[in-house]
């Protein structure tokens, strides 16, 4: 486990997450050598499964926010990165990081962290009372309609303008980074010629998009500092499985979420 309470002050903290993005669906992009910079960040073991706290973005989010990233699928009661002081909590190690507020978002901002939030699905397009919930924990959030579901180049747009925001906060400033990737989301077929319905080949597709996209990003967050990165799902989906369509359902395809938790050392590798 990592040892986040060590980690707080010193290291930026990103949490990327891959919106839908199957378990099953990673490990045969990792396969078959689709997702190279993923690939450098990844153990020889490749993902980790784990099981989501949520089947749909927003309740896997507001899960996340209070300290419940996805579980280990092993037996036991499994030590947390971050946590909130709540009594008769069991899952509270001495290397969590944990904080005296009701989400993480802000207590690391009441640690000097600065919190940005970049938006990708409908749950962080800020058109809504809803849409606005989970941005509204941060300090600085942003969407636009390039970084949602449907632009063909979103992941390139969510890039871009965070490599621009990375540019304007001091190098001294810790930050806590969070980014919700939309093209892992339906619809998926936008990224596989041909393509008129969404599929598993489809999301490897739109994977595959996506990781081309996060190299810029990695390397900007090392130059800045040393870095906590957590790269995970939020939940899976279903593409006609059982038949079962979508997610916000019990299955497992939904529930198993690749996971990737790592230190990566200031313009180094992995730490």
């Amino acid at each position: 486990m990592i040892d986040a309470r060590a980690c707080l002050g010193t290291h930026d903290i990103l949490l990327l997450t891959l919106d839908s993005l199957r378990f099953d669906v990673a490990t045969r992009a990792l396969q078959q050598g689709l997702t190279p910079n993923l690939a450098r960040l990844l153990p020889e073991t490749g993902w980790e499964r784990r099981h989501s706290p949520g089947n749909f973005t927003y309740a896997a989010h507001q899960a996340f926010f209070a300290g419940f990233l996805p579980n280990p699928v092993t037996p036991g009661k499994h030590p947390r990165l971050f946590a909130l002081e709540f009594p008769g909590s069991e899952t509270i190690a001495p290397e969590t990081c944990v904080f005296s507020s009701d989400n993480i978002v802000t207590g690391l901002a009441a640690q000097g962290y600065h919190t940005l939030c970049i938006g990708g699905v409908g749950f962080f397009n800020k058109q809504s009372p809803l849409g606005n919930a989970l941005p509204g924990l941060f300090q600085e959030s942003h969407w636009y309609p390039s970084f949602g579901v449907t632009d063909r180049h979103s992941t390139r747009h969510q890039v871009d303008f965070t490599l621009e925001r990375l540019q304007q906060l001091p190098a001294e400033q810790r930050l806590f980074l969070f980014l919700n990737v939309s093209a892992t989301h339906q619809p998926s077929c936008i990224f596989k010629e041909g393509a008129l319905a969404d599929s598993v080949d489809t999301q490897i597709a739109a994977l595959a998009y996506a990781d081309a996209q996060l190299s810029p990003l990695i390397t900007a967050l090392q130059q800045r500092a040393p870095l906590l990165c957590i790269i995970c799902s939020d939940h899976g989906t279903t593409f006609g499985e059982d038949g079962y369509q979508g997610h916000r359902l019990a299955h497992p395809l939904v529930w198993d979420v690749p996971y990737l938790e790592c230190l990566l050392t200031q313009t180094g590798g992995p730490a």
